[in-house]
């Protein structure tokens, strides 16, 4: 049996029917934010990001007074830069966080 036109026209409509129900927003694919320990995925982010300021600023605290016979003054002085400097990008980090998606309207 041949197909006509017809035929051919209509199974592309209905094909492209079902394309467009699966397209539609409430198939789209979860934000990250809304997997289920993103949470605590996002609060273990800002810890590590304030402890990795402390100990980079400790050891080259630590470093440059061992090697300038300084001890302990640069160590205090550039674990408190460290720290300010991981409050500084856990800041940077929960605003981008709270940022709303691009996609996302505002009703």
């Amino acid at each position: 049996m041949a197909e006509t036109d017809a035929d051919r026209k209509a199974r592309m409509e209905a094909l492209e029917a079902r394309l467009a129900a699966k397209r539609s927003p409430e198939n789209a694919p979860k934000r990250h934010q809304d997997e289920h320990h993103s949470q605590a995925q996002m609060a273990w982010r800002l810890v590590i990001e304030l402890v990795a300021g402390l100990a980079i600023g400790f050891g080259i605290g630590y470093g440059l007074d061992t090697l300038f016979g300084t001890l302990p003054w640069l160590m205090i002085v550039f674990t408190m830069l460290g720290f300010a400097a991981g409050i500084r990008t856990m800041l940077r980090s929960a605003k981008e966080m709270n940022a709303p998606d691009p996609g996302e309207t505002g009703d």
